[in-house]
């Protein structure tokens, strides 16, 4: 999936406001810095995404990567 601006166009830089609930493996080092062996998504939610060109959150659509590809191959 990618995003679309439909005030400004843009197709490439966006803020994602995203919630996500996860279970991870952490493993803890003998000198205590942790590294995340593994990750499972339990839920995920896309609360807002936000233009950075020009702000707006209320036009951005979404698009299948199918039509990010045909568009720029269209334009090529």
């Amino acid at each position: 999936m990618s995003y679309r601006c439909e005030a400004c166009g843009n197709k490439t830089r966006f803020d994602v406001f995203e919630a996500k609930r996860v279970r991870a493996f952490q493993h803890f080092s003998l000198g205590g810095e942790m590294n995340v062996e593994e990750e499972e998504v339990l839920e995920h939610q896309i609360e807002r995404v936000v233009c950075r060109w020009c702000g707006s959150s209320d036009v951005v659509a979404e698009t299948s990567d199918e039509e990010a590809v045909t568009g720029a191959e269209e334009k090529a």
